[in-house]
């Protein structure tokens, strides 16, 4: 029964996955038209997340939180229940940016204790971690372009307060540069999911679940958690200007440590 357990918790992260489109759409796009479909994946996925730990209770007699994958199982069924009890009762679906995320992403890793088979060709294996670093350099790229153009921002703001002509000409409205991290922001929070996502079950297919206890992995999860809060703070908070600026800045820190830390990637790829 533990194994049938297994079985629902991930069909429910599949069902889980179409609210992590949705919050990319709408970090992408501003667009809310996927979240009736959304809405209605959760919480199919949120019934198949309770049936596999009630399954899993009975196969083991108790109730099952007993190491790190079933409290993350058991905690993310909490957030979806909490958001699904909060959407019926308020009707505020904006929040459904990070949780949707948030609780994909939790289900995703607490449906990988049991092993699965390795990988049947090593040409696959190598593509699917390529396919990983490129999403996730892309992402830091898209970062990047948001923290730079932060500095520009607060550099504009500086010189509209102080009206002192620093940079007169080179700098383009203040509008402008906040459209501009928006859009990165989206990008970097587009790629750098996905991302997760690839090293997540390259990853788990690769070494089980040995890499979850590597410091390297805690703080990419730190790092995509960062740029959650950022997105959610941007999108649902409506932070803008100074407070964005700063925020795309702290993101951009937590993921130069996170790069450094993953350079022991590139022996990996090395013939």
């Amino acid at each position: 029964m533990a194994d049938s357990s297994i079985f629902w918790l991930r069909v429910a992260a599949c069902f889980y996955a179409v609210g992590l489109i949705h919050s990319m759409l709408v970090v992408l796009h501003r667009k809310h038209t996927l979240y009736p479909l959304a809405l209605e994946a959760f919480k199919i996925g949120a019934v198949l997340h309770t049936v596999a730990i009630v399954e899993l209770g009975i196969a083991y007699g108790h109730f099952p939180v007993d190491n790190f994958y079933e409290s993350l199982c058991f905690c993310a069924l909490l957030i979806a229940a909490i958001y699904l009890l909060a959407e019926w009762r308020y009707k505020f679906p904006g929040t459904a940016v990070v949780i949707f995320p948030l609780v994909s992403i939790a289900t995703l890793v607490a449906a990988m204790e049991r092993p699965v088979g390795t990988w049947s060709d090593v040409r696959v294996r190598d593509a699917w971690l390529v396919v990983h670093i490129v999403l996730v350099l892309a992402g830091y790229a898209a970062l990047l372009l948001a923290a730079v153009a932060s500095v520009f921002y607060l550099v504009q703001e500086r010189r509209l307060k102080s009206k002192r002509a620093i940079l007169p000409d080179k700098l383009p409205p203040l509008a402008t540069i906040d459209n501009l991290i928006s859009a990165s922001m989206g990008f970097s929070f587009v790629f750098m999911t996905v991302g997760v996502v690839f090293g997540i079950t390259w990853a788990f297919v690769e070494s089980g679940t040995r890499w979850l206890g590597e410091s390297k992995v805690a703080l990419s999860f730190f790092t995509w958690a960062l740029c959650l809060i950022m997105i959610f703070l941007r999108v649902s908070a409506g932070w803008r200007g100074r407070k964005a600026a700063w925020m795309a800045l702290v993101v951009l820190g937590s993921g130069a440590i996170t790069w450094a830390a993953h350079v022991g990637l590139r022996p990996v790829l090395a013939p």
